[in-house]
């Protein structure tokens, strides 16, 4: 114990350099499918060391007080977190991933209010201007962020209560109201540090907050939204930071909150979307909006597994799209199958990729992965789009609103405007779905009753599972 309390300060700045650096190498890693693996290893790795090299630093500031239940606090938190960590890394789903980023996202900012909260009653508010507004600003980003995060998750768990967007009289008003409260709350707590009563209100009406501005947010945005938070979770944690003077959870929240805005802001630019309409509107039918029956009357034609594989066997190019209804069927592993099929038979096989596809950025890249689909194999939309005019089959699996032709031809439609895969322009083009129901944004996709068009009804993996049987056969 004396060892590690009379340890030279100058090696703990050099581990948390260390850890500074692997989480930035770590981070770049993560951009690119063939590292991220390793990135994701890089990371762990830097907070570990983050982790290890805290210790002495609350020894050497409880060294008069009790050691041994420092030690044990920190060895317990670290346990728990750990086994928390492992069981929920290994019983989440590939397709339920976007709802672990939302729950990791939240424990981040409830960790940052926590943290920041009790170095608030330690100290009692003696720490300077900084120190102030830091702490004041993590109960806010952190308070917005855990309560954001667990509607974010409870939505894409679609529990009954927050399936739709929920909208009621005056909540633009309100939430401007309580963001004054807000901006209020926080001078007041920068101007007298040393009150709890002001910062636990703040963490108050910043939760409130976080449960109003997400709660009226839908679905098809759900992908925006967890960007958003974990830029939030990030700047939470940068703040706490400077609260507790830690320089590696200062780089470490403001790497997390500048990727996290970037991120952000290349999904809105996916969906042709501003953050403010993001925040404060929805995607939906808009006014003198084509029903279902306009659309579809008459001129939707389905398919048989039979039928595919007919098409597939004379195919020279085929370009597979996944949406989240593979996600929900699992289908993946029979996709990849199907590719592998294709391929052993002289066919070039694709796979298309929106940015927003599924509930979350990536979520088709992490879904193909885990079904061992070859990096080079998934083709991002600005890349594949000018390929869809020479593809002989373009088969569709679960998406909806990323291939509705409606964004390029209807300027006003909620849509309009938003980036999309040109899929109706190859030749033909099959449908996996189990009904002819409207993506996220609630509006019929002319595409399910073009000329090019077949729909194929059925569940994501039967349906892939019967076409590889009638292919063999």
């Amino acid at each position: 114990m004396d060892y590690l309390i009379n340890i030279n300060p100058a090696y703990l700045d050099l581990a948390y350099v260390l850890a500074a650096v692997l989480f930035i190498i770590g981070l770049k890693g993560l951009c690119r499918p063939r590292t991220a693996v390793r990135g994701n290893i890089l990371g762990a790795t830097g907070m570990l060391i983050a982790v290890l090299a805290t210790v002495p630093m609350m020894l050497k500031e409880g060294q008069d007080k009790h050691i041994m239940t420092t030690v044990g606090l920190v060895v317990a938190a670290v346990l728990i977190g750990s086994v928390i960590g492992a069981l929920l890394a290994l019983k989440i789903r590939m397709t339920t991933m976007p709802q672990m980023v939302a729950l990791l996202n939240g424990f981040g900012g409830g960790a940052s209010v926590l943290v920041a909260g009790a170095e608030q009653l330690a100290k009692g508010g003696s720490g300077g201007l900084v120190v102030a507004v830091a702490t004041v600003a993590s109960g806010l980003i952190g308070g917005v962020t855990f309560w954001g995060s667990l509607v974010a998750f409870a939505k894409l768990e679609e529990y009954k209560w927050f399936k739709k967007p929920c909208y009621y009289p005056g909540l633009r008003t309100i939430n401007a109201l309580l963001g004054i409260i807000a901006i209020v709350l926080f001078v007041w707590g920068v101007m007298h540090p040393e009150s709890t009563a002001i910062y636990w209100a703040l963490v108050l009406l910043a939760s409130v907050l976080g449960l109003t501005l997400v709660n009226p947010i839908g679905g098809a945005d759900m992908p925006v939204v967890i960007a958003l938070l974990n830029s939030y979770s990030g700047l939470a944690a940068a703040s706490t930071g400077f609260v507790l003077g830690n320089s590696v959870l200062i780089i470490a929240g403001a790497l997390v909150g500048a990727l996290g805005i970037i991120l952000t802001q290349i999904m809105c630019k996916a969906m042709n979307r501003s953050m403010t309409n993001v925040l404060f509107g929805t995607l939906g039918p808009g006014e003198g909006a084509q029903t279902a029956d306009e659309v579809y009357g008459g001129k939707v034609k389905s398919t048989t597994a039979d039928e595919v594989a007919m098409m597939l066997d004379g195919a020279r190019r085929v370009v597979i799209v996944p949406g989240y209804g593979m996600a929900v069927a699992q289908a993946q592993h029979a996709v990849s199958e199907l590719s592998e099929l294709l391929e052993s038979r002289g066919v070039e096989v694709d796979f298309a990729i929106h940015p927003v596809a599924g509930r979350m950025p990536g979520h088709m890249n992490v879904l193909l992965a885990e079904a061992d689909v070859p990096y080079d194999k998934l083709k991002e939309m600005d890349e594949v789009n000018p390929t869809f005019s020479q593809t002989d089959v373009a088969i569709v699996i679960g998406a909806n609103d990323v291939v509705n032709p409606v964004a390029r031809t209807d300027p006003n439609s909620p849509i309009a405007g938003m980036p999309i895969l040109d899929v109706d322009k190859a030749r033909t083009v099959v449908i996996i779905k189990r009904s002819l129901s409207p993506g996220f944004a609630g509006i019929p996709n002319p595409l399910f009753a073009a000329d090019n068009t077949l729909m194929y009804f059925a569940d994501g993996k039967k349906a892939i599972l019967d076409l590889l049987m009638a292919l063999k056969e």
